[in-house]
């Protein structure tokens, strides 16, 4: 697909700080399938985009493997907010897991604890609730929050990226009885085989967008050898399609998937978003298609920041091209 395809850079309001961002931003493109989505973090540089960028063009010229599943079991995701918001998401989500952010900053227990037995009383006894540390704590703040979390909650299902490092995920495992999950050390590693083979992790996340598109996603997986939970790259609906492509073709699926993430926007570029219905959604076949009145609105309103993206996905482009395996 040639740079001159159309383009469509949009910024949407998230409708909570997450992450540390308060507007989401991206470029949709249209190729010969459809539509995808390239919408790397401003923070990631080029070589990273480029696994952002193999996966929207996977989606617009080749298209993804049949699923082996129609439907999907979601998580619901409760940033970091207080109690009675976190309660309120969850109930009203129809989710049976709850994924809770933690750690948002370096004095957080307090809040964290809070928002966790909130999100305990909204699930009741049966519900699961995972929580994400995004890779902040070191070895004893995770083994001391962690404890103090689980006890919160009830039994967590699992902590997500307590620590940045594989040796570090390793050593917590090793002094907790919660299951580990890793995001980063998964979809930033050179050897994705790494994190099992260390005892660094129970659960690998996976995120299609990042890590070059459904097919290189599976082999990650492959390489892992762990249970797998696909999880949103915070994609309007039209880069979450891929993120379901996904989770609709791995040959197991044994914990609920991240990809409820639609809520944490204000707005959407497709009419009927990808948003869950009694805890689950459903795999799509083809991506979705942008309304034009949708991407009018949610056009980016910066033409300095327009001007950026499309100078980003002209160099990232480059890249794709000259890689051996594009």
């Amino acid at each position: 697909m040639s740079d001159s395809a159309a383009q469509s850079v949009y910024a949407i309001p998230m409708r909570t700080k997450f992450r540390g961002i308060t507007v989401r931003e991206g470029m949709l493109i249209q190729g010969p399938l459809g539509w995808g989505e390239f919408c790397p973090f401003p923070e990631y540089d080029d070589r990273e985009a480029a696994g952002w960028l193999a996966t929207a063009l996977e989606q617009v010229t080749v298209g993804w493997p049949k699923p082996i599943r129609d439907r999907i079991p979601i998580n619901c995701t409760v940033p970091a907010v207080d109690p009675e918001r976190a309660h309120a998401i969850v109930a009203g989500s129809g989710c049976r897991t709850a994924k809770v952010k933690v750690a948002d900053h370096p004095e957080s227990l307090a809040e964290d604890v809070a928002r966790v037995e909130a999100v305990r009383d909204a699930l009741g006894p049966d519900g699961a609730i995972r929580v994400d540390a995004n890779a902040v704590w070191d070895i004893d703040t995770a083994v001391a929050h962690i404890s103090r979390i689980d006890k919160a909650a009830g039994g967590l299902e699992y902590v997500e990226q307590p620590c940045r490092t594989i040796e570090e995920l390793a050593a917590v495992r090793r002094r907790v009885e919660v299951r580990i999950a890793a995001d980063e050390s998964i979809r930033r590693a050179e050897d994705p085989l790494r994190v099992a083979v260390a005892g660094a992790a129970d659960i690998a996340v996976l995120k299609c967008t990042p890590l070059g598109g459904v097919r290189r996603a599976l082999q990650v997986a492959e390489a892992a050898g762990l249970p797998c939970v696909v999880s949103s790259a915070l994609e309007t609906s039209v880069g979450l399609a891929a993120q379901l492509a996904l989770a609709g073709v791995l040959p197991t699926l044994d914990f609920a998937c991240g990809l409820g993430t639609l809520d944490l926007l204000a707005g959407d570029v497709v009419p009927e978003s990808l948003r869950p219905v009694d805890g689950y959604l459903t795999v799509p076949r083809t991506p979705p298609c942008p309304d034009p009145a949708l991407l009018k609105r949610y056009r980016h309103p910066d033409t300095t920041r327009t001007a950026w993206w499309q100078e980003r996905f002209a160099r990232v482009s480059a890249l794709v091209r000259a890689s051996p395996t594009s």
